[in-house]
């Protein structure tokens, strides 16, 4: 029998402790994101406003990963980087219940995003050190199960609320109690760390980004830019009595339990065939944007919210493990936070684009969405050749 390996243990331990942070902070805002589009519907927000506040902060967001990532690989103080990131992400949340206008609430969403632009690339540097002791594919597919399993609890309390109080907005009061459990669950990740793997405390300046990232960067932000948002998902079933109220996170919780089984696959899948598990991801998700504002019954939205989440999972456990694979660890801080930055500023063009045609063809909003996302799958494709070498 095989002695197991202690510094793969170490590894899945920390990986765990670290999924488990997660879990609490998406039960904390995606919870809200669960209602977030008929929130904002009832504060007087338009279709076009809740799409500017989803990709606003997407953008905000991931414009400010670009420059704590760069921070993370200068100063390597990752664990104080991601303590105050994960604070101000979860924190504001609760604070929504207590919003009395659209514009309140918007710098509320922007806030959250902001602590979670904070955290992320310093949080992904930490994991991908950890998961190159499991494979980077699975390594992430594990966490983004974790994440993804919050995901569901939160919309389903979100569920419970809703129907209890008739009323979006006193439910986003008791999502507090996870976001301090998240802050608690982050202490023990950060004593689990097996703290090797570190990068050089002074990188070499003339070290630049491999060619092959930057193509792989844009067609991810052809995918964001294509991708729908859920918050107009929902907007749109609750302006058009699609969905109950109280269905909607209900379907959201859902569709995070399909992300978060989805993840694990397709992380798994990645480690044996590479980046074309994102193409499949890809042409999946597309069938979102014609089932779910084309369709016409609950069946055609609840496929919608299907395919959009096995398209998230995708995204979840393969990007991110794709960057991992063909980045050096002392630059990794940086080409996480240039590949968030890229895909949140496209992710919010799509976003206004997509709420700017909502209000004037659906059938717009459809082709624009789908032929984005096809772009975003031919470019990946044709990276397979170059990301496989690169990693070799």
């Amino acid at each position: 029998m095989t002695a197991p390996n202690p510094r793969r243990r170490a590894a899945v331990r920390f990986i765990v402790l670290l999924g488990v942070v997660s879990l609490f902070a998406d039960m904390t805002y995606e919870g809200a994101y669960s209602i977030l589009g008929p929130f904002l519907k009832d504060l007087g927000a338009t279709a076009l406003e809740v799409g500017l506040i989803s990709g606003f902060g997407e953008m905000l967001a991931a414009s400010l990963r670009y420059f704590s990532g760069r921070f993370a690989d200068r100063s390597r103080a990752y664990w104080a980087i991601v303590y105050v990131g994960y604070g101000v992400n979860v924190l504001a949340i609760p604070l929504l219940a207590f919003a009395g206008s659209w514009k309140i609430a918007a710098l509320l969403v922007v806030a959250e995003r902001t602590g979670k632009a904070l955290r992320g690339p310093a949080r992904d540097v930490l994991l991908s050190d950890a998961t190159k002791e499991v494979g980077h594919g699975f390594g992430f597919g594990i966490h983004s199960a974790m994440d993804q399993t919050g995901a569901v609890i939160g919309p389903l309390l979100m569920v419970w609320m809703v129907a209890k109080m008739h009323a979006f907005g006193p439910a986003f009061l008791p999502l507090g109690i996870p976001a301090v459990l998240t802050l608690v669950a982050l202490t023990f990740a950060q004593r689990a760390h097996p703290s090797k793997g570190e990068p050089p405390a002074t990188p070499p300046r003339d070290q630049k980004l491999p060619p092959v990232f930057w193509v792989y960067v844009a067609a991810a932000g052809m995918l964001a830019c294509g991708f729908v948002d859920f918050p107009l998902l929902a907007f749109h079933y609750q302006n058009t009595g699609l969905v109950k109220p109280q269905v909607i996170p209900l379907l959201y919780a859902g569709a995070m339990g399909l992300t978060g089984a989805t993840a694990l696959v397709f992380g798994r899948l990645f480690d044996r065939f590479g980046v074309v598990m994102v193409v499949v991801g890809t042409l999946i998700s597309l069938l979102t944007l014609p089932l779910g504002f084309l369709g016409t019954s609950l069946t055609t939205a609840a496929l919608a919210a299907a395919c959009w989440a096995i398209g998230l999972g995708a995204q979840d456990a393969v990007l991110r493990a794709g960057i991992a694979q063909v980045v050096s660890m002392n630059k990794r801080g940086s080409a996480f936070g240039a590949f968030n930055g890229v895909y949140g500023v496209m992710w919010f063009l799509g976003s206004a684009t997509m709420g700017l045609l909502y209000s004037h063809s659906l059938v717009s909003l459809v082709v624009f969405g789908v032929v984005c996302q096809i772009i975003a799958g031919v470019v990946f494709m044709t990276l397979r050749g170059p990301l496989a070498k690169a990693a070799a």
